[in-house]
Formats: C-alpha cells, structure tokens, sequence
C-alpha cells in the first residue's frame, strides 16, 4: 500500500512530522457529506471551536472512515478555515462545483 502522506506527482514533498489530523476543519467543510446534508464547501453544522466535531463520538460513518493524508499537510498552514477549503477543493479540482 502506497504511503498517503506522500504527495503526488506535480506537488511538493509536506513535512514527514505530520502524518495525523491537524484539527485543520477542511476534511469537515470542503467535501459534501450526503450522511448530514452536507453541500460541498459549506462548513458541517457540528464543527465547532478550533476546528473540532462536536459529535464526534457519535459522527457517521463516513466521517469516522475519513483518514488523513498529503492533504493536511497541504491545507493545515493556511490562516483561515475558508483558505483551506479553497484550497482543497482546487486539489481535487472542485473549486468549480461551488453554487455561485
């Protein structure tokens, strides 16, 4: 199994020190999360202060199956919750998607 810390192709190599969640909040509010009506882009309802779920003992199975990779460390430095939703989204190439 490939390591998924390691960038792909095209991106520069990320710190070997982070390899787990940096309570960054982005894998909460970029992607869409169908198990809590949650539209791409737009912040979960249960994220709270510094970035943490406040259901987390209890968050759905999608959100518990979520593993870090590359992309913490990618999107982590960034100032702002909205920088690194920006940011993750133009990774995968959804920055589009957004409604307008």
């Amino acid at each position: 199994m490939a390591d998924p810390f390691l960038p792909p192709a095209g991106y520069g190599p990320r710190s070997t020190l982070v390899r787990g969640c940096t309570a960054c909040g982005a894998c909460c509010a970029a992607p869409d999360i169908a198990a809590l009506d949650k539209p791409l882009g737009v912040p979960c309802v249960h994220l709270g202060a510094g970035c943490l779920c406040a259901i987390y003992a209890t968050r759905p199975q999608v959100c518990r199956n979520y593993a870090p990779d590359w992309v913490c460390g990618e999107v982590a430095p960034l100032q702002t919750l909205e920088a690194r939703v920006r940011r993750f989204l133009e990774i995968y190439g959804l920055q589009d998607e957004l409604p307008q």
